[in-house]
């Protein structure tokens, strides 16, 4: 049994990579103005080495400024919500949590929202979301272990409390924003789009995603203890306070990081850990890199939908809505009789 499971992991992941890389090499040559992959391989091996240009300065300037940090991003953040979502689940031992329930994403929306209204710059943007996104995250978490009701509902609950006021909170930054320049950035921002990134936004957009995705990625084969009884890890031998503490910020820094470049994009990190799991299992050594396979993928369908179904861009967050709303239904429903609901 063991060696069928092994090899249906290997499998997955076999084919999840495959498909990676077949949908970045579609997603770079697909567009408006549409490249060859032939003409990709030498724009990058001008970066590296003397190539004979083949290529127009309009292919360059759209292959480097505009198709290079979209696409990137789209795998990175894609990659980054979904690992997130299932440590939050595994940390909370509940399925149904997501960043977007537990009021991580509508803490991070707060602080970047906050950082644009100050006019900072997209680093301290991501330091801003990553604050005001563990502060949510660790309110939550107290109101949760203070109710002595369903756990799993007070945590759903306290989520769409704390949630409320951080949204609260961006509604009144929006009122006072500036009409002309900094509301519009603000709105459009909330509904999550990858349009007009550059190549510092995906270089430090991959830093602060690396520092987060390595050590839960280092840390997987422990993370399982995390779905145990707390009493029953420590006399495992097992201090679970400081694993616990690293999976925190190690998922909120995914999470505000990812949301300070793409604006909002929900539901990946609800719907694609749950699927992940389904193929894989539970077993945090299989399900995270699966998570992170997976929602690379998906993330990158997503943005090509947004971006070549219509003349005009679809935000993202309307996309992934329109998937992961009916699918989340689907769990509270499947598991009403469970949630006491």
């Amino acid at each position: 049994m063991k060696v069928k499971s092994s090899n249906n992991y290997r499998s997955v992941i076999s084919v999840l990579i495959i498909a990676l890389i077949f949908l970045l090499l579609i997603s770079l040559v697909l567009g408006r103005y549409p490249l060859s992959l032939l003409e990709i391989g030498r724009l990058f091996l001008s970066r590296i080495t003397d190539v004979e240009q083949t290529w127009t300065d309009s292919s360059e300037a759209i292959f480097f400024n505009v198709r290079l940090p979209r696409i990137g991003l789209a795998a990175l953040v894609g990659a980054a919500l979904s690992v997130s979502g299932a440590c939050y689940q595994g940390m909370f031992r509940n399925p149904l949590v997501s960043s977007d329930i537990i009021g991580a994403s509508s803490g991070a929306a707060f602080g970047a929202a906050l950082g644009i209204l100050l006019g900072v710059g997209g680093g301290l943007i991501s330091i801003s979301a990553f604050i005001f996104s563990a502060l949510a995250v660790a309110l939550v978490y107290m109101i949760s272990r203070i109710l002595r009701q369903n756990q799993v509902l007070g945590l759903v609950l306290s989520g769409i409390m704390i949630g409320s006021i951080f949204n609260a909170g961006t509604s009144f930054l929006k009122l006072i924003a500036d009409p002309n320049d900094q509301l519009p950035q603000i709105t459009f921002w909330l509904m999550g789009s990858l349009n007009g990134k550059t190549l510092d936004e995906l270089y430090y957009g991959a830093i602060l995603i690396l520092i987060g995705l390595l050590p839960l990625m280092g840390l997987r084969w422990k993370m399982n203890l995390l779905t145990m009884d707390e009493k029953e890890a420590q006399s495992m031998g097992v201090a679970v306070g400081p694993l616990r503490l690293i999976v925190i910020v190690c998922a909120t820094l995914l999470t505000a990081t990812s949301i300070a470049v793409s604006g909002m994009i929900g539901w990946i990190s609800l719907v694609i850990p749950h699927f992940s799991r389904l193929l894989v299992g539970s077993d945090f050594r299989r399900l995270l890199p699966t998570s992170m396979l997976m929602g690379a993928c998906f993330l990158l369908i997503v943005d090509n939908i947004s971006r070549l179904a219509y003349t005009a861009e679809i935000p993202l967050g309307i996309l992934t809505s329109l998937v992961g709303a009916p699918f989340y239904l689907y769990l509270l429903l499947s598991r009403r009789t469970r949630m006491n609901i």
